[in-house]
């Protein structure tokens, strides 16, 4: 297999013999380009980040040791040591950790550094979350903060203006198609075939299963799964949507699942995972579906040239079993256009970049002082995201107040027979989510979504 792209400012082209081989393995073994480090290898400590430019998109921070070279058909990529000019001047975020001695060990440097110039890139001023990915065991944050500030009005270096060549894969055994209807035609066929998006769960299936994937289609092409619309009637999103940009988009609509998205993982996991992988990857405690379901999003299937459209909620039938069939695939995601009164309420051992032990999404909408079509769904509570019926019908009618939230409380045990597992034992979990349900007759909403 051999796959075109840019790298640091010059075209080449990868031969591996396997598609699941990663950037990061790439880099290190074949293109003898050792500044991007291996830490975690699994998408967390952020050693490895590099920036990549897609032809329609600005520069993006991602995690080289779970992108497959597949996925950078047709991109630009800059690793560490391409951030200095041609003329050997460094980048002013390189000079700025100088500057500021930002470097302690260094082995978390380089990913700092390229995380920070593709912030810089795009006008980033959010330091802190733009680094929530990048860890550094020798405590170093506060300098690299202030680095990262001293750049904010430096002038983004000409060299680092990347454009992404025509996208090419030849000699695969994988397959690449450049549009839905490809897809839909060919995985009709292929129904066992592994489809890669984002490939933020999967990279894992690889580099810490040790898995081998038979048939295996890459999405990267199928450019009409991508986007949010936003019309009168509804937000429309694309399977293909990345998290980060979703969360941009849905923010002037419903801010606390813009905030939920935000803790969803880092910037360089958000950059890369997608709204239908999260979706279709069917994990009880996938942060994205509580607030759907809350929302009463309709999922959108395609199966061939056949489409169907189902409540969200009816997706998910029980643990790893979805209501989906052989050949068909997550198109997209509908949300109908509704006054904001979502709030979404994240629980996990840390607050940034963490898997969740409890989601809780609370849709309570009222209509002249009582509470109507009050929707409430948990993540972590059962083998599925599932809504909480019994809480639901003890609010609906009612007056938004502390009493009517302890008996919604209460309620949920009717609802929920939490599991115990190594985030938090089953009665933690239920008192957690009654805490959750009490505490919105006082917090407002925007305390809510940060308060984990």
């Amino acid at each position: 297999m051999e796959i075109d792209f840019r790298l640091n400012g010059e075209d080449v082209t990868a031969t591996t013999d396997n598609p699941t081989t990663t950037l990061l393995d790439w880099l290190r073994t074949e293109a003898g380009l050792l500044g991007t480090k291996e830490g975690c290898n699994e998408g967390d400590c952020g050693a490895c980040s590099v920036i990549v430019t897609g032809a329609d998109e600005a520069p993006r921070a991602l995690n080289a040791c779970i992108l497959f070279l597949p996925q950078l058909a047709g991109r630009a990529v800059r690793t560490v040591e391409g951030l200095t000019g041609p003329d050997g001047a460094m980048h002013p975020v390189q000079q700025a950790m100088i500057d500021r001695h930002g470097s302690q060990c260094g082995f978390c440097t380089p990913g700092f550094v390229t995380t920070l110039a593709a912030a810089h890139a795009r006008g980033a001023t959010d330091h802190a979350d733009q680094i929530a990915g990048n860890l550094c065991r020798c405590t170093g944050y506060a300098p690299i903060l202030r680095a990262a500030q001293d750049v904010e009005d430096a002038s983004v270096p000409d060299h680092m203006r990347d454009t992404a060549p025509a996208p090419a894969v030849r000699n695969a055994r994988t397959f690449h198609p450049r549009s839905a209807d490809e897809l839909a035609d060919w995985y009709v066929g292929h129904p066992d075939a592994t489809l890669v998006a984002g490939a933020t769960d999967i990279g894992l299936w690889v580099t810490k299963q040790f898995r081998a994937l038979d048939e295996i289609a890459f999405l990267a092409g199928c450019d009409d799964l991508r986007g949010v619309a936003v019309t009168d009637d509804a937000i429309e999103i694309g399977a293909m949507t990345d998290a980060e940009t979703l969360r941009a988009a849905i923010a002037p609509h419903h801010p606390s699942f813009a905030e939920l998205l935000r803790r969803y993982g880092s910037v360089q996991v958000r950059n890369a995972a997608t709204i239908g992988g999260n979706i279709a990857n069917g994990s009880p405690i996938g942060d994205s579906p509580p607030p759907l379901i809350a929302l009463g999003a309709m999922l959108h299937l395609r199966r061939g040239a056949a489409r169907r459209s189902i409540p969200l909620e009816d997706f998910y039938l029980d643990y790893g079993r979805q209501d989906r069939q052989p050949g068909e695939f997550v198109a997209g995601v509908t949300i109908p256009r509704q006054a904001d009164s979502l709030v979404c309420h994240k629980l996990s051992k840390r607050f940034d970049q963490d898997i969740s032990a409890v989601c809780g999404a609370f849709n309570l909408s009222e209509v002249d002082g009582a509470l109507r079509g009050v929707r409430i769904a948990f993540g972590g509570m059962a083998g599925i995201p599932k809504r909480a019926r019994a809480a639901e019908a003890a609010l609906e009618g009612r007056t938004r107040n502390a009493e009517a939230l302890a008996a919604a409380a209460e309620a949920l045990a009717e609802d929920f027979t939490p599991l115990s597992d190594m985030r938090a034992s089953a009665g933690y979990r239920l008192q957690a989510a009654q805490g959750m349900l009490r505490r919105l007759a006082t917090d407002a909403p925007s305390i809510l979504a940060v308060r984990a």
